[in-house]
């Protein structure tokens, strides 16, 4: 069997996707700190390190149930791991399988240390990672993408950070998780010819080009609505306002996916990473907004 570089071990999981689960868990921890919660920083560390094993086991199944479906080919964008060769089915399943055991017993072991609760979220996240790939054929991709980088990670990281699961995290699942969402439907938008050829079905494919533009743009201009009405409200500190510094880079991915409905797929080509860097420099700034608004 082939021995592989670092290098080739860190394509197949993708560190650079890792941002849409890590970002969920550090401004929810952020967030808890500003409300003044007693944070247990060793506990936030190990929550985090967890969900990017979860991730990176998630990235790997995905690759091996699209390249066993042939959604993903030589013509294809994204990862070339299989298609080109450079590792074997058998090797990439094996390294998903080890990283999600990796982290179930991560996760169990912080379960006996912080409580029961935390069981149902792990589960939640373990079957999200497991039937992701089967999911996304039937147009739920989506939707999993939600509870696993929004919904679960803030829930999860407000039980082991602060003591017990506290619901206004809610406020940060949603802003985040729409960004998030939008990595995947401006990559499923992009992909529908190949993924009609490979004979699944995405929410993209169900919606059509137009409504996908559509539905892209709502994802990443209406976080800046959500958390400009926080701030007025009171909900989240007024120092939330510097995400805006990000608005131009939002409006300017909305743009880039509706001029595709007529020029055609090429123009999005690149646009899932750069809806990801938005979703790190909005999560970023959230952050030191909320750690910044504690002192003052």
């Amino acid at each position: 069997m082939k021995k592989h570089t670092f290098g080739e071990w860190m394509i197949a999981v993708r560190p650079w996707s890792f941002p849409a689960s890590a970002m969920p868990v550090i401004v929810t921890t952020a967030f808890l700190f500003w409300r003044g919660y007693s944070i247990s920083w060793g506990f936030a560390i190990w929550a985090l390190v967890n969900i990017i094993v979860f991730h990176a086991a998630g990235n790997t199944w995905s690759d091996y149930f699209d390249f066993n479906k042939k959604v993903d080919a030589d013509d294809t964008f994204g990862a070339k791991t299989l298609t080109t060769g450079m590792f074997k089915p058998e090797e990439i399943k094996n390294l998903a399988l080890g990283l999600t055991a990796v982290a179930a017993v991560g996760g169990v072991a912080l379960m006996v240390l912080t409580g029961l609760p935390l069981l149902w979220i792990g589960l939640g996240g373990l079957f999200c990672t497991l039937l992701y790939p089967y999911l996304k054929y039937n147009a739920l991709g989506d939707l999993v993408i939600l509870l696993a980088y929004a919904f679960l990670p803030t829930l999860g990281t407000s039980f082991v950070v602060a003591g017990g699961i506290v619901p206004s995290v809610m406020i940060i699942a949603l802003p985040l998780g729409l960004i998030t969402d939008g990595i995947l439907h401006s990559n499923n938008t992009r992909d529908m010819a190949t993924d009609s050829r490979a004979g699944i079905r995405t929410m993209a494919m169900s919606l059509g080009v137009k409504s996908s533009a559509i539905l892209y743009g709502f994802e990443v201009l209406f976080p800046f609505v959500w958390v400009g009405l926080c701030s007025i409200f009171g909900f989240m500190p007024l120092a939330t306002v510097i995400i805006f510094m990000t608005l131009p880079v939002a409006i300017a991915c909305a743009q880039t996916m509706k001029k595709s409905v007529e020029g055609g797929m090429h123009m999005i080509a690149d646009l899932d990473v750069r809806t990801a860097n938005l979703q790190l420099m909005f999560s970023l700034l959230l952050t030191v907004a909320f750690v910044v608004a504690k002192f003052i």
